[in-house]
Parts: structure tokens; C-alpha cells; sequence
């Protein structure tokens, strides 16, 4: 047989038995299709994250009060206090230092309103999280320590108090939790960063959160920013001792406060994803492995149902490779069909969670690739079998079959 016709008339019993076609793929259409929608995710996931700390800088440190725990639960006694941020200034390998003061307040312009989230912080505060002034001005270390009444928003502020453009509120006034504050400066956008969305913030200055808004000294966090990424070890130890001897721990004592590196929040998420990913591709293996099982049980079926057929082809000179190539054609083409309509419900799905649902999604052509050939090399192996089962049917047997 020619190998056109082989191919042929593979297809032709493909056609000639659709739904049971369709039912046969199924397994590999659900695998492929689980996979790719899930590996989407998980990439979009990954690349939202390594945005979001590349916006703030991989130098980054961040300081927060130690959990104090008693019976199980936090107690809540560790406490940050800006005297902590400036025990830190000067330090050899440190380049910038603020305190970060956090509360959602309510903010009002002329007629309009907004519940916002109001950072109180220090001038460096801005060059520690790659923020860049789209008009207007910073607030100066004087202005903070003086306790001005000075305010730097985000650039989707004025939507969110209905003032339209947001660089038309600079030189006017807004009201923080009743407390009139003039706007100095509007930031670049930096988008939505899932949990919070900073071109929607107010920006006022430490002391005067600290002493005429929020009314606590307490801070939420201090932002540290190392001289360089291969400082980043002696800035650590360098705010571990200037804090621990702010704080009087005697040596030996346990620290009441944590230092995170933005770098190692980005590597250890990265092995968390890798490690989801080996999980997704083990899950991915067993769909597809079930699939394929049900291929090679519906292509042994086929084989019996197609006993006389076989013969009548061996009889007219059909050689047991003719034979064996058709059925296994037969497979590759259910599994590579398969495989290519789970593809597009996977992709399909990842855009959907993207543009309906707000997930951030990426699909990963070498995923999709390796997908397709996986489930074409699921084909070969599961359709061998019935494959050289039918190569070897002796043609008189065949022909006698009822």
C-alpha cells in the first residue's frame, strides 16, 4: 500500500466512527487542556510577582515587628517606632531609609470622596520604590520633619475622588480624615499590584501622620535600601546590630523584629512555582497516561471490529508494515487531534481568566509545544500494541472471522 492510501484510509475509519473518536480524545483534551491553563496561571502568577519586586528593587530590605507569640497567638508587643528608622541611618552599606505609616482613611476633594489608603513616609521613601514624579514635587526632609500639612498622590487619584485629571488637584487642597493637606506632587503610574494599588495612595509625611493623623508612633514597617545587591548581607547584620542595641537586647536575646530580602522573597518563589510546576506535570502525566489507555482499548477494539477488514487487505497484498503504520497513524492522529483541541481550550481559558476574570495569565509556547509532542509520544506508545496486533492477524483467519 502506498502511504498515501494508508493515511487515507486511517482517516476514513476515524470519520466513519466520530463520536466514538471524540470519546477517545476526551482524556487527552481534559490533560493538555488542565495543563495548559494551569501552567498560565502559574507563569502569570510568577511574572506579576517578579514585577512587583523589580518596581521596588531587588536591594530592598524590608523591617517588620517580630511576632511575640503566647499560646499560640501573637500578643502583639513587638513594636517599630521611626527612632528605630533613624537608628539605622548611616549605617556603612545602607543608601536609604524610611519608616512606613499605613491606615485607610477617608479623603475628600471639593464634592467628592474616597476611602484611601494614606502612607505616612519619609522623602527616601520614594527613590527605595523606583517611584518617579510625573509633575509636581516631593516633599523635602525639612517639610517632613517640620510636620507640614503636604500631600504626593498617586497618579489615578483624582478618578478615585471624581476630580478628573489628577495633575490639575496639585497646589489644592484635600481633606485627610478632616485635616487639609496641599498636594505637592502626582507620581507616575505603577499599575495595580494585587493587594494594593499605589497610583490610589496619598503620600503625606512621617511626622505629621505620626503626631496630627494617625496619632501613634508605631509604624507599620521600614523600608531600607542597600548600597548595592552585593551589600545586601552586611546591610543585614548592619540593621540587625543597630536595632538590636536600639531595642537593648542583651546577646543571646531573640530579635523582636524580622528582615526580609526582596531577593530571597523572589528566589523562594520561584522554587515554590517550580515546584507547583513539577506537581501540574505530574497531574498533566497520569491524565494523559489514563488517556492514552483509553486509546489503546478503543484501537484493540477496533482491531477485533476490523478482523475481516484486515484480512481482506492482506489478501490483496497488504504487507503486516502496511497494517501496522495505518493503526498506528490511527492513534497519533486521536492524540495530536486531542492534544491540539485541549491546546485551544487551555489557551482559551487562560485569555478568558485574564480578560474576564482578571487573573494575570501567560502561556508558555514551549509548554504548549511540549505538550503536543507529549501526547503524540502517548499515541505511538499506546497504539503499538494494537498496532502490531493487527500486523500479525494471519489473512485465512482473518478472512474466516465472523
Amino acid at each position: 500500500m502506498l502511504w498515501e492510501e494508508i493515511v487515507k484510509v486511517a482517516l476514513g475509519a476515524i470519520r466513519a466512527n466520530k463520536l466514538r473518536a471524540f470519546l477517545t480524545m476526551l482524556g487527552i483534551i481534559i490533560g493538555i487542556a488542565a495543563v495548559i491553563a494551569m501552567m498560565a496561571l502559574g507563569q502569570g502568577a510568577q511574572r506579576s510577582v517578579q514585577d512587583r519586586l523589580s518596581k521596588l528593587g531587588t536591594n530592598v530590605l524590608t523591617v517588620r515587628p517580630g511576632q511575640a507569640f503566647q499560646g499560640g497567638v501573637d500578643r502583639g508587643d513587638n513594636k517599630l517606632v521611626a527612632a528605630d528608622a533613624q537608628a539605622i541611618v548611616g549605617a556603612p552599606h545602607v543608601a536609604a531609609v524610611s519608616p512606613e505609616m499605613q491606615k485607610r482613611l477617608q479623603v475628600t476633594y471639593a464634592g467628592g470622596n474616597a476611602n484611601a489608603v494614606v502612607l505616612g513616609v519619609w522623602p527616601d521613601y520614594f527613590p527605595i520604590s523606583n517611584d518617579s514624579l510625573e509633575a509636581g514635587r516631593l516633599f523635602t526632609p525639612g517639610e517632613e520633619s517640620g510636620r507640614q500639612r503636604l500631600a504626593v498622590i498617586g497618579s489615578d487619584f483624582g478618578t478615585l475622588v471624581g476630580a478628573g485629571s489628577t495633575d490639575a488637584l496639585i497646589g489644592q487642597k484635600i481633606q485627610v480624615r478632616g485635616i487639609p493637606f496641599t498636594v505637592v506632587g502626582v507620581l507616575q503610574s505603577k499599575g495595580s499590584q494585587g493587594w494594593m494599588n499605589p497610583d490610589q495612595m496619598v503620600y503625606i509625611p512621617q511626622a505629621t501622620a505620626q503626631f496630627r493623623v494617625f496619632g501613634t508612633e508605631d509604624v507599620n514597617q521600614i523600608d531600607v535600601q542597600a548600597a548595592s545587591d552585593q551589600s545586601m548581607d552586611a546591610a543585614t547584620a548592619e540593621i540587625d546590630h543597630a536595632l538590636r542595641r536600639a531595642h537593648r537586647i542583651q546577646p543571646g536575646g531573640s530579635d523582636d523584629f524580622s528582615i526580609t530580602n526582596q531577593a530571597a522573597l523572589l528566589s523562594t518563589f520561584q522554587d515554590t512555582a517550580r515546584t507547583f510546576g513539577f506537581l501540574l506535570a505530574g497531574i498533566a502525566l497520569v491524565s494523559l497516561l489514563v488517556g492514552g489507555i483509553g486509546i489503546m482499548n478503543i484501537m484493540l477494539v477496533s482491531v477485533t471490529e476490523r478482523t475481516r477488514e484486515i484480512g481482506v487487505r492482506k489478501a490483496l497484498g497488504a504487507r503486516p508494515r502496511d497494517i501496522l503504520f495505518q493503526f498506528v497513524i490511527e492513534a497519533l492522529v486521536l492524540c495530536l487531534a486531542g492534544g491540539a483541541i485541549g491546546l485551544a481550550l487551555g489557551a482559551g481559558s487562560a485569555w478568558a481568566a485574564n480578560h474576564l476574570g482578571g487573573f494575570n495569565t501567560s502561556v508558555n509556547p514551549a509548554a504548549a509545544v511540549l505538550a503536543l509532542v507529549f501526547s503524540s509520544a502517548v499515541g505511538l506508545a499506546f497504539g503499538l500494541w494494537p498496532a502490531r496486533r493487527a500486523a500479525a492477524l494471519d489473512p485465512i483467519v482473518a478472512l474466516r472471522y465472523e
